[in-house]
């Protein structure tokens, strides 16, 4: 247990409380089209090209599915069909969280006000807070802020909605790329690496590291 006394407890969702299956879908969706051999190599860059969409100037969730399955469809010279962009997209709501969130978030919420800060858009993501069971104070999105994570305006919109600073949070995220590298360059000192074994664990980025939502009550005391 550490001294952490953070005024709000922020959260990155998909992912790291949310079990994020865009994988499972595209495997269902592509079956047919990927072969198996080269499957796990179009889902690899089917996630880069993810993060490179949401670089650039702020536009709809579901274009930014589209756009990269396009660009991995391309890369692996197989057949796009814009609908599988769309059923993508359509799954998302119907994601539910990974076994180990919803006791301890409880526990952390009755304590701590949440935070959710993510890559979503509005009309997705509120059906996946209700499937986390512990009330949250705010949800702010990508749509809301007009940038993605990793960009720092998203961070900041946040900040904004809730009227503190960086040393005000402990933010939770299962990514480094999307979340923790840009908390690191905020100056968010408290951070915690939920290791979900999506990335490596970087230490240099200054952060707690646990494997389950049971490890962040623990830090905290709850």
């Amino acid at each position: 247990m550490s001294d952490l006394r953070p005024k709000y407890v922020t959260f990155d969702c998909y992912g790291t409380l949310t079990w994020f299956q865009v994988g499972e879908v595209t495997r269902k969706l592509l079956g047919d089209r990927v072969p198996a051999g080269t499957m796990e190599a179009f889902l690899k860059d089917f996630t880069w090209y993810r993060f490179d969409e949401v670089l650039g100037a702020w536009k709809p969730y579901v274009d930014v599915l589209k756009a990269s399955l396009e660009r991995a469809c391309k890369r692996h010279g197989i057949r796009f069909e814009e609908a599988d962009g769309q059923a993508l997209y359509d799954a998302v709501p119907t994601w539910g969280p990974h076994p180990d969130v919803a006791a301890p978030l409880k526990r952390v919420a009755a304590r701590y006000p949440l935070v959710i800060l993510s890559n979503a858009a509005d009309d997705q993501i509120m059906r996946n807070v209700a499937l986390l069971e512990a009330p949250f104070h705010k949800v702010c999105t990508a749509q809301q802020a007009q940038a993605y994570k990793p960009r720092m305006q998203a961070f900041e919109y946040m900040f904004d909605v809730l009227g503190c600073g960086p040393e005000d949070v402990l933010h939770v995220s299962a990514s480094l790329r999307y979340d923790l590298m840009p908390a690191y360059g905020l100056g968010i000192r408290n951070k915690l690496y939920v290791n979900r074994g999506y990335e490596p664990s970087v230490p240099f980025y200054g952060y707690h590291e646990t494997t389950t939502i049971e490890g962040l009550a623990t830090l905290l005391g709850v």
